[in-house]
């Protein structure tokens, strides 16, 4: 736990989130603090990590608790599985956000890094949400925020497969689990001003498909608390994920190749 933090209070919810020393992560972390919630953070750079921990229970008077883990390490991931089957201390809200994103196509990718996206995005978001359902489900009560993508709409290779699990997980976890008070929401942002893309050499942009990261979070936690099991922020994001379920995917890939030649 963050030494400047204060002890946790008992009336107090608790927030896990993934990824959480950066971009959507770092949103959710900072409007949850805000909101009252003490917060478990979850990232592979201590001292980004600790930086970050301080910072927000300083300023929002909240306790802050660091688990430093990179997900692709089995034995690292299980540290914050039972952080959440923690029936002592309880996690109200699990925020599976840590993204992994590879920007060669996947015949051009070195196979171990393939599989190190997919245990990022799909075996964690499986095994973290597997522990929280247990120990909510006993409660009664509860929620889960999978930060997946549009591009789980579309034939994009392994990111986007990954993504439509994540998908397709969430909305049969939201139907299972709602009779037991649990919450559970896909979030399907698109381009998102944070520092994802630039981890990647792609520079941001600023045309209407980039989002306000606060804006997302904003709309992400008012879609859960209305029970939402898909949230797809953004007018012009729902209308390109109608487009896409009813386009043909070789229509698709035919056009998402334009450019690429």
């Amino acid at each position: 736990m963050s030494p400047s933090a204060p002890a946790p209070a008992a009336s107090r919810p608790t927030a896990l989130v993934t990824g959480a020393t950066a971009g959507i992560g770092h949103e959710f972390a900072r409007v949850l603090a805000a909101d009252g919630h003490d917060l478990v953070l979850v990232a592979r750079d201590r001292a980004r990590l600790e930086d970050v921990a301080g910072a927000l229970g300083a300023e929002h008077g909240v306790a802050v608790e660091v688990l430093v883990a990179d997900l692709t390490v089995r034995e690292q991931l299980r540290s914050v599985e039972d952080r959440l089957a923690d029936r002592e201390r309880p996690v109200d809200l699990l925020v599976n956000n840590a993204g992994f994103g590879l920007k060669e196509r996947f015949g051009d990718n070195d196979v171990e890094a393939e599989q190190a996206l997919l245990d990022v995005l799909v075996t964690a978001v499986m095994r973290l949400s597997h522990a929280a359902l247990g120990a909510m489900s006993e409660r009664g009560s509860g929620g889960i925020i999978n930060v997946s993508s549009v591009a789980a709409f579309l034939p994009r290779g392994t990111y986007a497969a990954a993504k439509a699990w994540v998908n397709s997980f969430s909305i049969w976890a939201a139907a299972e689990y709602a009779p037991r008070g649990v919450t559970v929401t896909a979030l399907c942002p698109g381009f998102t001003r944070t520092e994802f893309h630039e981890r990647m050499d792609v520079a941001p942009g600023t045309g209407m498909f980039w989002l306000d990261v606060r804006r997302l979070v904003a709309d992400a936690l008012a879609d859960h608390a209305r029970g939402r099991a898909l949230s797809v922020p953004s007018p012009q994001y729902k209308v390109a994920v109608s487009l896409a379920r009813v386009v043909p995917a070789r229509a698709l890939q035919r056009l998402q190749s334009i450019g690429r030649r």
